[in-house]
């Protein structure tokens, strides 16, 4: 049985350093269509810090609503970040080096494609009264987005293995 980590006052600053580092990594890609770093660092958390990697990531989510506000937008952020935290969560923990890139960078690829696709329920939901025809006519209509999502996070996701290797270097002290 795994042992509960613990939660002290310099894991809080740590928490508190990634959460800000996805925050502004997001806001500093802007200028670049669906490109960001926030699921690669998604990734890197939840690979060194398991469960508490929730922490940065729901910090990053209130940051992100209390820069452009808690709009209708906002909500799907609160299950979008959780389904790569848990794909990541169920992936080996321990892996072959000369797969874990190519796994790691798949799996944020394929969540960059699949991002249209899980906000599109919410969207339908909310604005589109629940027609699965313009459901699936806005999932088709984003998919250059979710393509471009796609190849931005499989670049970037390339980086998941040196980012985690130093961030456990990190921690070790």
């Amino acid at each position: 049985m795994e042992s509960r980590p613990r939660l002290d006052l310099l894991h809080i600053a740590v928490f508190a350093m990634l959460g800000t580092l996805m925050f502004l990594s997001k806001q500093l890609l802007e200028f670049l269509p669906n490109v960001e770093l926030v699921s690669t660092l998604t990734m890197v958390y939840t690979l060194v810090y398991r469960r508490q990697a929730l922490i940065p990531l729901y910090l990053f989510i209130f940051m992100e609503g209390v820069l452009a506000g808690f709009g209708l937008w906002w909500y799907p952020y609160l299950y979008l970040w959780l389904i790569l935290w848990a794909v990541t969560m169920l992936l080996p923990k321990r892996m072959p080096l000369w797969l874990q890139v190519p796994v790691y960078a798949g799996c944020c690829g394929l969540f960059g494609l699949a991002y249209g696709s899980l906000y599109a329920p919410y969207q339908a939901a909310v604005f589109l009264g629940w027609d699965l025809n313009k459901m699936l006519a806005w999932i088709v209509a984003g998919l250059p987005w979710d393509l471009t999502h796609a190849l931005g996070n499989l670049a970037l996701g390339t980086l998941i293995v040196p980012l985690r290797t130093q961030l456990e270097r990190l921690e070790r002290g």
